[in-house]
């Protein structure tokens, strides 16, 4: 058998079968009309074999057409007139190839299908396999081919080996035993419902689905992109059902799902599957959520729902203005994998009207806070010191507890998330201070990250006022600076003379500190005999101690030039108040006795000249500028 379309302008599309004889039943389903034979379809299905009975019982007799003789001779006009309506109805349709019985004894029969489930595709392949016409079975098509055989009635009742027991056998043999083909097929009884909820199709691919899902070969998974929510609402809570699924299965089930249905999950996750449908923006925020709840109630294992695809869809839930509950539910996922999480992760974009900088510093403040929260009530949350009393002591505790290694990572990223914010010249000072001291004093082994993002934030806002820059300034805690950022932190002049201070002082006490310990390893002894590396760090104390004592000398002229510094200080206070007794007194050349130009007020210049005060922000002197600012550089500062 073969077939035809052909574009009719009343009907729409028309189907024929060509098998040389002339058709005698019609069917209209949906769009589409198929002319067809009444006795194939009459062998395999009941449905049509039953109406098409009913309707040969109650259909009329059709007058035919014969010339009758009359009584008052009009006869033979009355069929003339019969013969030429036949006549103009042949010609009226010359492409229906006799759409009457082939005697002519009447109209084809007429069937409409107006809820035939899988449309017409799935009508055609049944009426082929009526005809004798070998159908493929696919994944694909084997459910609608099965709702199809159960409105029609084609059962093993009727006739031996029909379509409904050829559907169930590929169902059951081929279809359920792969979980892929098995999600094609319940994709395809979206369509079907609820004939395929009533046959078991639904529940059958379902529970396939999920006793599978635990196999070692997961390609399939990229599959699940097809389902609908419903369908995939049905499948996560069959497989949470199952004592046998593994908590990774879920959460790779879930992965897939949200990667291959929600566009522009992540920046540099891969694009979308071609099979899966595109939804609107409302339909994405309704998927979102489903996939938020249904991540794991307790903590996950981090290798499949990773803080990326966490931190993804949080940026995705504030894109789509997700519910309050549903982004609460994300910050607080995220932030069991805090730890995890690279800068580029937490820099999520700000899409609230009322928020006025680029990022969303409330988002991680929030994140960080729920992560403190959970280091607490897990015991995670270490005992704090007031002061690092040793580095290395220090480092060794790190080690030793993987708590606090977590928090220390934790420190690093979001020092760098501070750095990255701190050039937004929205972004308050009171807020960027609680997020850099939301963390405790053990998160940061040292402050070079905070002090880093302090130097941005106040090279960006350089119209801070002294009460706020000495608070900005305060979050860095100087005992904890490295000797680098100690270099840097004396010669800038962004910072306040206080915080300058503070500096050389305790790099001053680290340094005395250090030179104490090292004399005492040296009177103690040469390096032991036992432990080579016990001998390596004796000679690198050693080499410690030397340059140490270079470095005392360097802090002792440092301290002299402070104390030259607040003579020449009280000098110029001294001449000052002498030059504002005198009244500003000119000179006979015209210029003020200070060197001022107007005679107001002295000249900044003059009186600095003339009383030798040079501000030099250099630490040490035995230190050149060009190695302070290749370290300032590796550490990326600027001067």
């Amino acid at each position: 058998m073969s077939s035809s379309v052909r574009h009719g302008s009343s009907r729409g599309q028309a189907w024929f079968c060509t098998t040389g004889l002339p058709s005698d039943v019609v069917f209209e389903v949906d769009d589409m009309t198929f002319h067809l034979h009444k006795f194939p379809l009459m062998s395999k299905s009941r449905k049509i074999h039953r109406i098409l009975s009913e309707q040969e019982e109650q259909r009329p007799r059709r007058r035919r057409r014969q010339m009758r003789s009359s009584s008052d001779g009009g006869g033979d006009g009355a069929a003339e007139i019969e013969i030429e309506e036949a006549e103009e109805e042949e010609e009226a349709e010359p492409e229906q190839e006799q759409v009457r019985t082939g005697e002519g004894d009447g109209q084809p029969y007429s069937i409409a299908f107006p809820d035939f489930p899988g449309g017409p595709g799935t009508f055609e392949a049944a009426a082929k396999f009526c005809y004798g016409v070998r159908v493929e079975l696919t994944a694909w098509n084997v459910a609608p081919l099965r709702c199809a055989a159960e409105y029609l009635e084609m059962t093993e009742d009727h006739a031996e080996d029909n379509l409904a027991a050829r559907a169930e056998a590929y169902l059951e043999q081929t279809v359920l035993r792969h979980p892929g083909d098995a999600t094609k097929a319940l994709k395809s009884c979206e369509e079907l419902l609820p004939l395929a909820e009533e046959l078991g199709i639904v529940s059958r691919c379902v529970d396939a689905i999920a006793a599978r899902s635990s196999a070692a070969s997961r390609s399939w998974f990229d599959d699940l992109a097809v389902l609908g929510l419903r369908m995939y609402k049905r499948m996560m809570a069959a497989m949470a059902a199952r004592d046998d699924v593994r908590a990774e299965a879920r959460e790779s089930c879930l992965v897939s799902y949200a990667r291959g249905t929600i566009p522009g999950l992540s920046r540099s996750m891969r694009r979308r599957l071609a099979s899966a449908p595109l939804s609107s923006e409302v339909e994405q925020k309704e998927l979102l959520e489903a996939v938020v709840a249904s991540l794991p109630a307790d903590t996950c294992s981090g290798r499949v729902v990773t803080a990326k695809f966490l931190f993804a869809l949080l940026r995705t839930a504030q894109i789509l203005h997700a519910s309050d509950a549903a982004r609460a539910a994300l910050e607080r996922k995220a932030a069991t994998q805090l730890q995890q999480a690279t800068l580029e992760d937490v820099l999520i974009l700000s899409y609230s009207s009322a928020a006025e900088t680029l990022y969303d510093v409330d988002c991680v403040q929030r994140i960080v806070r729920y992560f403190l929260a959970e280091e607490e009530l897990g015991g995670g949350e270490a005992s704090s010191s007031a002061a690092i009393e040793e580095e290395e002591a220090v480092a060794a505790e790190v080690v030793a507890r993987p708590s606090a290694m977590v928090m220390v990572q934790v420190g690093k990223l979001v020092d760098s998330y501070l750095a990255e914010v701190a050039s937004d010249a929205n972004l308050k000072p009171a807020k960027f201070c609680e997020l850099a001291l939301s963390l405790p004093d053990h998160a940061r082994i040292y402050d070079d990250g905070v002090y880093r993002a302090v130097d941005i934030y106040l090279k960006a806002h350089p119209r801070l006022t002294a009460e706020e820059r000495d608070r900005v300034v305060g979050v860095v805690d100087c005992r904890k600076l490295t000797v680098e950022a100690c270099t840097h932190a004396a010669q800038n002049e962004r910072l306040p003379l206080r915080a300058v201070l503070q500096v050389l002082f305790f790099e001053q006490l680290q340094l005395r500190r250090a030179i104490t310990g090292t004399l005492l390893a040296s009177s103690a002894g040469g390096p032991p005999r036992a432990s080579t590396s016990e001998a390596v760090a004796w000679r690198g104390a050693t080499a410690l101690a030397q340059e140490s004592q270079v470095l005392r000398l360097d802090m002792d002229s440092v301290a002299s030039r402070v104390q030259e510094l607040e003579r020449e200080c009280s000098s110029m206070r001294r001449a000052i108040k002498k030059i504002d007794g005198r009244g500003g007194t000119r000179s006979p050349g015209g210029r003020s006795a200070d060197g001022g130009g107007d005679g107001s007020r002295p000249a900044a210049g003059g009186w600095r000249a003339r009383h030798g005060c040079k501000f030099s922000t250099q630490v040490c002197d035995s230190h050149a500028r060009n190695v302070v600012a290749s370290r300032a550089s590796r550490m990326g500062m600027s001067p």
